[in-house]
């Protein structure tokens, strides 16, 4: 496959360094030289993903768990853009964006980045979304415009589906209904020679000529099941 003169982005995503790249660096290289994907579409989480961002809109960071500084949540739903990324002390074309869910200030002036999820995922674990949330920091810190921001926490707000909960018990009989939620936060240590390791890697696939296809991409099997298929 030959590429274009130019990728179709400048841009890397901080999703596609936990998701994309460690399932399928074909797809990833094909993303981003001719901006085409497999459409995901999770209508029922984003809606509550929704719900709980704007739940804790200038919220008290405690709010959110006791062991966060004094602060607030002030910004939410903003993108961010970093300056060009270096690498091996080489200025690259590419940068950094995307929207990260909560901002909170703390009152030392740093900042904290809260990233929500509702979910039941086993891998709602730090270290599996540290790279996306340290590609968040590393634009706070490195903006492309704008006051640079220090950050100083990292953590994901989990709401786990806890089961039926009636706002009227014993009432089955009823338009009052939702649902129960376990809230957990899971605090993400700051490591930003992993995400430099990272992106150094991540720059040198999209360099260069198309890779192979990981072997656990559902889309990738799929095409090469179908074009095997004699009909």
């Amino acid at each position: 496959m030959k590429k274009p003169a130019t990728p179709a982005r400048e841009f890397i995503a901080p999703s596609d360094l936990t998701f994309g790249f460690s399932t399928c660096k074909r797809c990833i290289w094909i993303k981003y030289w001719f901006s085409f994907e497999l459409k995901k579409d999770f209508p029922l989480v984003k809606t509550l993903s929704t719900f709980q961002e704007e739940h804790f809109r200038r919220a008290p960071m405690p709010a959110l768990d006791p062991s966060l500084p004094s602060g607030t949540v002030k910004q939410w739903g903003q993108w961010v853009k970093s300056k060009n990324i270096v690498i091996n002390g080489v200025e690259t074309p590419w940068k950094l964006r995307g929207i990260y869910d909560l901002l909170g200030h703390y009152d030392d002036g740093s900042v904290g980045i809260i990233d929500c999820k509702v979910s039941d995922s086993e891998r709602d674990s730090g270290d599996f979304y540290a790279p996306q949330l340290e590609a968040y920091a590393y634009t706070l810190e490195n903006p492309l415009s704008g006051k640079a921001f220090a950050v100083q926490t990292m953590g994901l707000l989990i709401w786990k589906l806890a089961g039926v909960a009636q706002t009227r018990p014993n009432e089955f009989v009823s338009h009052e209904m939702g649902f129960g939620v376990n809230q957990i936060y899971v605090p993400v240590d700051r490591d930003p020679e992993r995400l430099q390791k990272l992106l150094t890697e991540f720059i040198s696939v999209v360099d260069g000529d198309i890779p192979d296809a990981g072997s656990d991409c559902h889309a990738c099997n799929y095409l090469d099941g179908r074009n095997a298929l004699e009909i």
